[in-house]
């Protein structure tokens, strides 16, 4: 999975119910949880599916059934058991810290264990309501112009309130050495443009919610409802514009397309009247002279909409942002309305996750390496960090293989890519240095407080990179995290200790289940390199043509076979997979699945042939763990969203779609032409 900043996760983390418990309970509870976990469920199998047919259904059918989603998600798969497992190790951590009322200010425990217990402190969050942002309104009410408004944007971005752009740093995708300024397109309260344009039945009643749920939302804060109702008008027409000129997210997936570098000169003259170089000095920097605009449509409109639209107006979105961003952190009315439009009418969620999950959720968002150190201290082994590792290796010399023995690659490219596959970092585990919270303040007071100081430290961590050399011992996700990401201007791959995990990875399994789980998942890292993205990027993480153009021209016709093939999936009455978008991920689950069998068939050579366990073969156990990490069950409302806004397909072609273009599998299953997981070689995938 990507970093934010650069591409896109490998999965979406979906979280599941489980009564919070007593510490040390909690802990001695996972570890048997853990221990009792086989490598492989013969259980979760249907066999009344063949293999053939549907190998989804077939090897998780009967987990599907015995499965249904908890009333508080809207989605429980594999990541969501291993996931909650987590939850309960960080619960009984972070109440244990909490107990530890003398722990030294600014320490790792203190941090964790005085926002967890603001957070669970209901009594004196209910009591609140929305008092502690009476500040920060007041500050709105007195806007008197468009400098006024520069410089309360500024300090509401700080807090962590999304509106008008987002302003951060980033390595220079042509330098990346180096960290620079870059604007990005944002104000959205729904989750995708496309919320706003489209006009089918679906999307207007979702509209329709959402000026139902901004009327209500503003009616908790004072106003009348008459009031609140011309303030819900006034928020969509702005977030409507600004919608109309951002880019699609098939539009955002090209790297090119969103490297605009352009002095603060040229950027002003894209928003007249509005100073980038004021509105830049509210986040402590000097000498900034240029910053990437991502997408300089948007920018534009912007500009237009800060001349046109009158100061009234902006100041009702910005209460309105203002609300909708710490909804989640004030009373129980605020979270309730939050959760009934985002969890129930987004996703198809029926009830509130337990308190404690969503304040730990929160809590690893804004602190999360100091409570992912109190974490790896006692929950990450040793024996678990090695074997990944010795894996990553192996995958790392297959991948050379299948590149050297490519027969649509010239030796030039080949030469390169070698070059490219043998720079990548691989970070395991947690990281070397550690993230330092010094001078961040968080204690026992305002829930919502303590969310927007760390929301600002942050943002003034990250803003403050601009200028200066890239940290390349720097993680992008917290150790708990059940997932993993590729970043291309690091040429890095990251596993976190989170993931090195039954069913994903078990230290203790056979190397066919590793392989075909978490070894997987490893090459599909490494693949990340040389999808339609990575591979634009150089061995130094640079933007940069390493191709020949008929290399580059052999690979998008490879590619354009698998769009075309995600294209044709169904997933939800006439609704399909968007190949385009969810095409990076679709490459790199396909060479995941090939890079990991072929390194996986590497540890057989010279050894003897291994006995079936449980009726399979080897060769059988690999693509049952490959198909068994998919398993999930999603509510339509979520699949509709991921539809929109998510770049990687729904499980079922996540599993299925890799397979049947794979002849291996067909050779595991006895699958011949005529079955729906076998693909003619006229129109099958192959590229690494």
């Amino acid at each position: 999975m990507d970093r934010i900043r650069a591409l896109l996760p490998l999965v979406m983390l979906a979280l599941v119910l489980v009564m919070p418990m007593k510490p040390t309970k909690v802990m001695a509870q996972e570890k048997a949880t853990t221990q009792n976990i086989p490598p492989l469920d013969p259980a979760n199998i249907d066999t009344s599916v063949k293999p053939c047919q549907n190998f989804f259904l077939y090897a998780d059918g009967g987990w599907l059934k015995s499965n249904p989603i908890p009333a508080a998600y809207s989605r429980w798969g594999s990541f969501s058991e291993l996931y909650d497992r987590n939850l309960n190790i960080l619960h009984g951590i972070a109440e244990k810290a909490a107990s530890e009322t003398a722990a030294k200010k600014g320490s790792d425990t203190q941090l964790v264990g005085d926002f967890f217990f603001s957070g669970m402190d209901t009594t004196a969050i209910d009591k609140d309501g929305a008092k502690p942002l009476e500040p920060f309104f007041k500050q709105i009410d007195q806007i008197k112009n468009v400098k006024d408004l520069e410089s309360v944007v500024a300090k509401l971005q700080r807090q962590g309130v999304n509106i008008l752009f987002y302003f951060t740093s980033q390595q220079d995708l042509k330098n990346s050495e180096m960290m620079i300024a870059s604007v990005h397109q944002s104000g959205l309260s729904l989750p995708d443009r496309d919320y706003y344009t489209k006009t089918d039945k679906q999307s207007k009643e979702i509209l329709k919610a959402y000026d139902a749920y901004v009327t209500k939302m503003f009616t908790l804060i004072g106003d009348d409802q008459k009031t609140a109702s011309a303030e819900a008008a006034t928020v969509m027409n702005i977030e409507s514009r600004l919608a109309e000129a951002s880019m699609t997210r098939v539009e955002r997936r090209d790297p090119k397309a969103t490297y605009n570098m352009m002095t603060i000169a040229k950027v002003n003259a894209l928003t007249p009247g509005f100073s980038w170089g004021s509105y830049i000095r509210h986040f402590d920097l000097s000498g900034v002279k240029k910053l990437n605009v991502a997408q300089p449509k948007f920018i534009a409109e912007a500009g237009k909409m800060l001349k046109d639209v009158p100061l009234k107006d902006w100041k009702v979105y910005l209460r309105w942002h203002l609300i909708n961003s710490m909804a989640p952190y004030l009373s129980q009315k605020f979270v309730d309305e939050h959760f009934n439009f985002y969890g129930t009418v987004l996703t198809g969620a029926k009830e509130l996750q337990p308190r404690w999950k969503r304040v730990l959720q929160r809590i690893d968002e804004s602190v999360g390496f100091a409570l992912g150190k109190l974490y790896v201290k006692e929950h990450f082994s040793p024996k678990a960090k090695a074997r990944a590792e010795q894996m990553v290796h192996n995958l790392e010399a297959a991948f050379a293989e299948r590149i050297r023995n490519l027969d649509w690659m010239s030796e030039t490219t080949k030469k390169q890519a070698l070059i490219k596959l043998k720079a990548i970092v691989n970070k395991i585990g947690y990281p070397d240095k550690w993230k330092s919270y010094k001078g961040l303040k968080i204690d026992r007071a305002a829930y919502v407080l303590n969310v927007m100081r760390a929301n600002e430290f942050n943002f003034n961590y990250d803003v403050d990179k601009v200028g200066k050399p890239v940290d390349r011992t720097e993680w992008g996700m917290t150790p708990p995290t059940v997932n993993a990401y590729y970043d291309p201007s690091m040429n890095e791959i990251v596993f976190p200790a989170g993931i090195l995990q039954p069913p994903f990875f078990n230290p203790d399994a056979d190397d066919a289940v590793n392989y075909g789980g978490m070894g997987a998942v490893i090459g599909h890292e490494m693949t990340h390199g040389f999808d339609d993205q990575g591979s634009q990027f150089d061995a130094k993480g640079n933007l940069k043509d390493w191709w020949t153009k008929q290399d580059a021209a052999n690979f998008k016709k490879k590619a354009d076979v698998l769009v075309n093939q995600f294209d044709s999936y169904t997933v939800l009455d006439s609704l399909h997979v968007n190949g385009k978008l969810t095409e990076g991920e679709n490459i790199a689950d396909l060479g995941g699945v090939s890079i990991s069998f072929q390194a996986f068939e590497n540890t057989l050579k010279g050894k003897p042939r291994p006995t079936k366990i449980d009726g399979f073969t080897p060769e059988q156990r690999f693509f049952l763990a490959w198909a068994q990490m998919w398993r999930e069950n999603d509510r339509p409302q979520a699949l509709r969203q991921r539809l929109i806004v998510d770049p990687h397909s729904p499980n079922e072609f996540r599993c299925n779609g890799p397979l049947s273009d794979f002849p291996p599998f067909y050779e595991a299953f006895g699958c011949k032409p005529g079955d729906p997981m076998y693909r003619a070689d006229s129109v099958r995938a192959k590229i690494w």
